[in-house]
């Protein structure tokens, strides 16, 4: 097609957008008493030293953000409801937003008590912040991946909410995410029908790459990817979608390029290494293909536009959402998104808001 803007007037699903606060103040109306002074008198003891800053300057400086992206009233971008709407819902037509808060987060805390009443508020927040005063949007439910007991206990609170339309958990923890001690939440997520959505995390108190700490953020950000397919393997040969058969999960802002090559090399080492994992019953790759969803920002974008699409079309037009990363430096502007691949207008409406429509019950 030759005008994506013409056809993104129909609207749009985003997968990705981050609403921040103006200050912690705005989650102690969530927070008991207790945890109010806790945080006052010791903080929030995080597993990484000085996670409450980001990792690097580049990084520190604006939050990470479009430089046009902080409201008039000069709170931090993302903060600010009505200059969202101004910004970003109604200009470019979204029908809806799913929210992925980064910060405040109490799903990396050391201190697990807090980290579940802190977890706890951030999803009341973002009922009285976000959802509940515009409809457009939906939330994802955060649980703490390595306290699975409060996970559950979070999930009974709020996982039926329609307001919610995925669990969300971290991709980097203590052990690999197939490891059984993570099954509970899966099966929660199988029971109430919602996918996990799993968005790419700098401050877990783990190192982001199996070599250790990078020097540059460029190479840190690059190793969401090598993260992701970390526990896509992990979930896959650990039998997770055996005994979830009916699980989704939805990869967010780390790329899908690599899910074919790493697709290729498992089934290779699968034919001829199958007896270990007796409980797989197919190919990695099936697994791969049926569960497995993927945001588009960052796109990766080869100079030869046709080996995106070649690649799309292995992944699954099906299982491609759009996403915008809003407010962040790297929002993907969906007038100019995938441009250069000139998708068919039935592709477009698959990626652009169809798949997700599907996926979250948003029909």
């Amino acid at each position: 097609m030759s005008d994506t803007s013409a056809d993104a007037k129909t609207g749009l699903v985003d997968c990705d957008i981050h609403p921040t606060v103006t200050a912690m103040a705005d989650i102690h109306p969530y927070l008991t008493d207790h945890w109010k002074r806790h945080m006052a008198e010791f903080g929030a003891n995080l597993r990484q030293a000085f996670a409450s800053i980001m990792s690097y300057p580049r990084y520190n400086r604006d939050g990470g953000c479009r430089l046009d992206a902080g409201p008039p009233s000069g709170a931090p971008a993302g903060s600010d409801l009505p200059f969202m709407r101004e910004q970003h819902l109604d200009p470019n037509v979204v029908h809806y937003g799913v929210l992925q808060p980064l910060r405040p987060n109490g799903v990396g805390l050391r201190n697990q008590p807090f980290g579940e009443s802190l977890t706890a508020a951030v999803n009341d927040w973002q009922l009285g912040t976000w959802c509940g005063p515009e409809t457009r949007l939906k939330g994802s439910l955060m649980v703490t991946r390595d306290d699975p007991a409060a996970a559950l206990r979070e999930i009974d609170r709020h996982g039926g909410d329609p307001h919610f339309v995925q669990l969300s958990v971290m991709p980097r923890g203590a052990e690999p995410l197939g490891r059984q001690r993570y099954w509970p939440i899966f099966e929660a997520a199988e029971a109430l029908g919602k996918p996990i959505g799993i968005h790419v995390t700098t401050n877990s108190g783990f190192a982001p790459t199996s070599t250790g700490w990078p020097s540059y953020y460029v190479e840190e950000h690059h190793s969401h990817c090598e993260s992701f397919q970390a526990l896509a393997t992990s979930m896959v040969l650990e039998g997770v979608f055996e005994r979830f058969p009916r699980l989704r999960i939805v990869l967010v802002e780390g790329g899908f390029v690599w899910a074919p090559s790493l697709a290729w090399r498992l089934d290779k080492h699968w034919k001829h290494l199958k007896a270990e994992v007796p409980h797989l019953k197919r190919a990695p790759s099936e697994y791969l293909r049926e569960h497995f969803w993927f945001t588009t920002q960052p796109v990766e974008e080869p100079d030869n536009p046709q080996h995106l699409l070649d690649a799309m079309d292995w992944v699954g037009w099906d299982k491609i959402l759009f996403s915008t990363d809003y407010p962040h430096w790297d929002f993907d502007d969906p007038k100019f998104a995938f441009a250069r691949q000139r998708l068919t207008p039935e592709r477009w409406r698959m990626v652009f808001r169809d798949n997700a429509k599907r996926l979250y019950g948003l029909q």
